[in-house]
């Protein structure tokens, strides 16, 4: 039996995600947590085979976990799961320690598959995962300047260009407004830009976000 701990912050998409993998007979759902904070106390009392963990969450993003696992020498195996397309995260979740990456949006049954195949200690990728991983090692140097953002830098490039305030990205990330500006002119320096509008074009021109 597969034990599995669900980590994302919208309970909707925790039961969701629970009910697809109750169907599997062989996967056991022990625990749901809505953020770093309640996962770090769940995971005191609970063992599991495999995380099932969303990339945006409020305070420590998804990417933040799999850096702090990865760090303490955690031998859980993550799967993420996440809005985002793959082209956008699944690469980096994947260097990050992630051992596959699935989108919301897609077809139950691959979440059981995938569930199954980390479980065994194996890397799931969809075939446009794979893709990308044989692009990055093929290509000698990095395309696109956003791929130079961090985690968080990333994440605040894409919720500008999708039309959010500061306040409102503050209150999403759970951090301080100072601090998402501190971000948001990291982004501007990086990429060489100007203002939020041009953060806009950037993004729909990358694939980052859709027109």
């Amino acid at each position: 039996m597969t034990r599995v701990i669900i980590c994302d912050d919208h309970a909707l998409i925790r039961r969701g995600i629970r009910d697809t993998l109750s169907d599997a007979a062989d996967i056991e759902v022990i625990g749901e947590a809505g953020d770093y904070g309640e996962l770090r106390v769940l995971l005191r009392t609970e063992s599991c085979d495999v995380l099932v963990l969303d990339i945006n969450m409020p305070g420590r993003s998804g990417l933040d976990v799999l850096h702090v696992l990865k760090d303490e020498g955690s031998t859980i195996k993550v799967l993420v799961v996440s809005m985002y397309p793959e082209d956008q995260y699944a690469i980096r979740a994947l260097r990050a320690g992630a051992y596959g990456y699935v989108n919301k949006g897609g077809d139950p049954q691959l979440l059981v598959q995938a569930v199954r195949t980390v479980a065994q200690g194996r890397k799931y990728v969809t075939p446009e995962i794979a893709q990308m991983l044989v692009e990055s090692l093929t290509t000698p140097e990095v395309a696109n300047a956003h791929e130079k953002l961090s985690d968080r830098e990333l994440q605040t490039l894409v919720m500008i260009a999708s039309g959010k305030r500061l306040a409102d990205i503050a209150e999403d990330l759970n951090l301080s407004p100072k601090t998402v500006s501190v971000y948001r002119a990291r982004v501007l320096e990086k990429l060489g830009l100007s203002n939020n509008s041009e953060m806009t074009v950037y993004a729909i021109r990358n694939g980052l976000v859709g027109q």
